[in-house]
């Protein structure tokens, strides 16, 4: 089944307002950059997003914050977005923080079919309000349900007509686990190839979880913190 579409524009055409995607990436990298900006510019809201951060002020999750497209956000990181600092301390968006480890567990478990897990990570903290708690040699875990989303934006740096993909070093981060993880995976690639072109061992996201696929005209390499040395 060949499952190129032609754009990011057709690619998410079909979203509907209220839906919950999850965005691959860490910091700027990895980053579903095509498929962000062509929900930016249909105009979808009331999204819950799910990210491991909340991009900067006009790249990644960024424009979609300062457009008011997004409900709710679920993230370990925030920190670099102002926009986003704004709109939580005036209470105007709903934040879920989860711990980095939790968070990438929470997805893997959607995934794998799995009900919920015991951690430590966040026992007698505000993390465990409202969630179950057992000892287990000693120690206090709490327990955590699976991530689910209606669809996942995925980055890739090659991927074939069928789906499977292939990620770059630190470009693959969430996206692996968010593929499994959502009813729908859309993804966007920087090389589209023919099938039988990846190495089969070598494949990082089997086609069978990816619905959509798309190639990005071009991608750019960002800075996140641009740090300068004087003298």
């Amino acid at each position: 089944m060949d499952k190129v579409l032609a754009s990011a524009d057709e690619a998410v055409a079909a979203i509907p307002d209220g839906a919950s995607i999850m965005m691959g990436g860490f910091g700027l990298c990895g980053i579903p950059e095509h498929l962000i900006a062509a929900l930016h510019r249909r105009g979808t809201k009331n999204l819950t997003v799910i990210s491991n951060n909340a991009g900067i002020d006009e790249f990644g999750v960024g424009p979609l914050l300062r457009a008011r497209q997004i409900r709710k956000m679920i993230a370990t990181y925030v920190g670099e977005n102002k926009e986003f600092e704004r709109q939580f301390l005036q209470k105007e968006i709903e934040v879920e923080l989860v711990p980095q480890g939790t968070f990438s567990e929470r997805m893997r478990a959607a995934g794998a079919g799995i009900g919920g897990f015991f951690t430590p990570t966040g026992a007698g903290t505000l993390v465990a309000e409202g969630k179950d708690s057992r000892m287990i040699d000693g120690r206090t875990y709490i327990l955590e349900a699976p991530l689910h989303a209606d669809f996942a934006f995925v980055k890739a740096w090659k991927g074939d007509r069928k789906g499977n993909l292939v990620y770059r070093k630190t470009a693959r981060n969430f996206n692996p686990v968010m593929a499994t993880a959502a009813r729908h995976t859309i993804a966007e690639v920087e090389q589209l190839v023919e099938p039988g072109q990846l190495e089969p061992d070598g494949v990082h996201t089997p086609g069978i979880y990816v619905q959509r696929i798309i190639q990005g005209p071009s991608y750019g390499k960002r800075v996140e913190t641009r740090t300068l040395r004087h003298g």
